[in-house]
């Protein structure tokens, strides 16, 4: 079990394990979760971590077809600049390697951003802590309990 699924039934989310062998050499492990599942790509989301200009840290949510806009992305979190964060404050804030960070279970809570494209789907996937593991879950249930917010930070 990682934190996320324990998270998860501790806080008897309604939820759904999907798991994958995953390809150390594939290139996006978002778009390789979407290729070997089967699944819609506009409905798996990745969880990127970014530094804000205010010396904190914030979390990203969206769909791995998509880039995050820094730009759109500091404005929704109140601030004047984001940038992603660095590899290891990232893996020793979250408790998570990358591509293997989930938004549920992190070691601290950050301030959680989701792209409004989940607000289209009855569920959504995101990373359940590891690499080759995805949890499947509403959007409501991921914003109430990543206490996140609904806005637009996503470039096609």
């Amino acid at each position: 079990m990682t934190p996320a699924i324990n998270y998860a039934k501790k806080h008897k989310i309604a939820f759904t394990i999907h798991k994958y062998k995953h390809d150390p050499a594939h290139e996006s492990y978002g778009l390789e979760a979407a290729e070997k599942l089967g699944l819609n790509p506009e409905q798996v989301f990745k969880t990127l971590v970014t530094s804000l200009d205010t010396a904190e840290l914030a979390v990203a949510i969206l769909p791995v077809t998509r880039m995050l806009n820094l730009k759109s992305f500091a404005r929704a979190c109140g601030v004047k600049k984001a940038e992603m964060a660095d590899k290891a404050v990232v893996e020793k804030i979250t408790g998570y390697v990358l591509g293997g960070v989930s938004p549920l279970g992190q070691k601290k809570r950050l301030k959680t951003i989701v792209d409004v494209s989940a607000a289209g789907f009855k569920s959504i996937y995101v990373s359940a802590g590891r690499r080759g593991l995805e949890i499947e879950l509403s959007p409501d249930d991921l914003l109430q309990h990543t206490s996140g917010a609904l806005q637009p930070i996503a470039d096609d």
